[in-house]
């Protein structure tokens, strides 16, 4: 390989002609200044962190500062952080940042983020890692150095994606990577086209379904790391325990990928306290729940189940998806039967549930507290319901933009008591400084409920959790409650390794085998007997997989 040399004869001739006129020559002040500004950034050595160090006021826990000493030493600032829900990859990858920054190998970034998460980001970067990141506008420059934080579907879509993809960026970074799992998909493609030295994916849950999620989150940050994808499909097929089973393939994956979990990091987290709080209808809502049950048996078994769960959670919910049936569907044969349910509808009391709400939120005098429900019309009903009782509270669901998000999470820090979510308020939000939680409305995928718990029980928080978990008596509510959730202990433990539990048994979505069951069952009996079997095997094979952490855990101690 030949190397030229270029000398650089104009500043050799300049500096020639000084000497020999004696003068002009630059201030020694700034001279001295100059130096020591560059002996204060400079990095003599390769090995360590320099970043915390500048940043005195961030207290970084040890699973974070290793997470960024692999990735910038070992992994080449190419890595997937993999961290369970709330311990910290949002500060993992600020780090990791500020770090290539201060050794000026960054100047220009690209962080592709959630819409609903853009003013997060810009936010944590500038005010905990001086970072000056700019979020898109309506007229993003791209083309400067600078860090800018953007929503994926902004970027992708034209005329900002020819932009983008004519850009050389020192430095992309991709929340939510999860999303990317699809190769096929249009944010994936537009991903991988991008021109990048350093990336980092951030996500939770790197294998959810298939084994093909892995290779092709992988295939982002380093292609041909592990071969094409059909050499990789012949060699480990497409089960995900492959991953935790063959040794060589493991060990590939940890060349790229850093995943903690909370039993394995030395925080000392604060407790989760659960309590199932069971509610008993009223005797008008209990006859309207079992008069429901009876009209939907000539409908098709999911708008019964649909109906029934409604019904559960709010007088209005239900009300609205039986007024919209009506009018959009022609061939309902019992059309009579579900009109005159409308107007048993409209005589019901105030619901049990919402009763309960206002009961639990007065006895805790001014504690904030997030509500989580299923439906939109709940939301609306139950922010009513507390204004009627003196309690302030705020809504936050999807379809907000992404500044009304922002503004709705700075009124209930600041003002409101009450944070009343759909299941958008799962994702991404952080709400450490609350530390109670109600699940109106439990989800059926127990996956959707970590997602929830994670938004104050996470890194920051500083108070004992309290989560309350409603549920219904004498409808299906009790039946997944007290034969899923309680059976395999979901709510005392942090989810862990459920998701690999489901994949071993081939189970890919909880709610829709819930849905199955219910679906299949020709009584309510056979539907109880199959939920107890379905939670039986899960928590038979929770049994197992902790026997065998003990057994190992005996035998590196001995």
């Amino acid at each position: 390989m030949n190397i030229q040399l270029n000398n650089d004869t104009a500043f050799i001739e300049e500096f020639e002609a000084a000497l020999q006129q004696d003068g002009p020559f630059s201030s020694w002040e700034l001279f001295q200044m100059s130096y020591q500004a560059a002996q204060t950034t400079l990095t003599p050595e390769f090995t360590g962190l320099t970043a915390p160090k500048h940043l005195p006021h961030m207290e970084f826990l040890p699973h974070q500062l290793d997470c960024a000493r692999q990735i910038v030493e070992e992994m080449n600032g190419r890595g997937l952080l993999a961290d369970e829900v709330g311990l910290g990859k949002t500060i993992e990858a600020g780090l990791i940042l500020k770090e290539y920054m201060i050794r000026g190998l960054v100047k220009k970034a690209l962080i592709l983020v959630p819409a609903s998460l853009v003013n997060q980001w810009v936010l944590e970067l500038t005010q905990k890692f001086y970072i000056p990141a700019v979020s898109q506008g309506k007229r993003p420059v791209w083309d400067q150095n600078s860090i800018i934080v953007s929503s994926i579907d902004t970027a992708k879509r034209e005329p900002h994606r020819d932009i983008i993809l004519e850009q050389e960026y020192d430095f992309v970074l991709i929340d939510e990577a999860h999303k990317l799992k699809n190769h096929k998909t249009k944010n994936y493609e537009f991903v991988r086209a991008l021109k990048k030295k350093y990336c980092l994916l951030l996500t939770a849950t790197p294998v959810q379904n298939k084994l093909s999620d892995i290779f092709n989150l992988v295939s982002i940050l380093k292609p041909g790391h592990l071969g094409n994808y059909e050499d990789f499909t012949a060699t480990y097929g497409k089960d995900r325990n492959h991953l935790f089973n063959d040794e060589h393939l493991k060990q590939l994956i940890q060349k790229v990928m850093v995943r903690n979990r909370r039993q394995d990091t030395k925080v000392d987290w604060t407790d989760r306290k659960v309590q199932t709080v069971w509610i008993t209808f009223s005797e008008a809502e209990q006859q309207a729940y079992n008069q429901l049950t009876t009209i939907t048996t000539t409908a098709d078994t999911f708008s019964s189940i649909t109906l029934t769960r409604e019904l559960c959670s709010s007088r209005e919910a239900c009300y609205l998806s039986i007024k919209k049936m009506l009018q959009q569907e022609k061939q309902i044969a019992n059309r009579a039967e579900y009109q005159e349910f409308l107007n048993v509808i409209e005589g019901l009391p105030h619901h049990a549930k919402a009763d309960k709400v206002v009961e639990l939120i007065g006895k805790s005098k001014d504690e904030k507290f997030i509500i989580f429900t299923e439906y939109r019309a709940t939301q609306l009903y139950l922010q009513w319901y507390l204004q009627q009782h003196g309690i302030s509270s705020v809504p936050y669901r999807g379809g907000f933009k992404r500044g009304k998000k922002d503004w709705m999470r700075q009124l209930f820090q600041n003002h409101a008591q009450v944070l009343i979510a759909t299941e958008a308020g799962g994702e991404g939000i952080n709400l450490q400084f609350c530390n109670n939680m109600i699940n109106y409305d439990l989800p059926w995928n127990p996956m959707r409920l970590e997602q929830r718990i994670g938004r104050i029980h996470r890194f920051g928080q500083e108070h004992d959790v309290n989560i309350f978990n409603f549920a219904i008596r004498d409808t299906m509510e009790e039946h997944v409650l007290n034969l899923l959730y309680e059976k395999i202990h979901l709510f005392e433990r942090v989810v862990g390794n459920l998701d690999d539990i489901l994949a071993e048994l081939d189970i890919k979505d909880v709610e829709k085998e819930i849905q199955a069951i219910f679906m299949e069952s020709e009584s309510e009996g056979e539907a109880k007997i199959k939920l107890d079997n379905l939670s039986s095997v899960i928590s038979l094979r929770q049994e197992e997989l902790q026997r065998e952490e003990d057994w190992n855990g005996n035998r590196e101690s001995s």
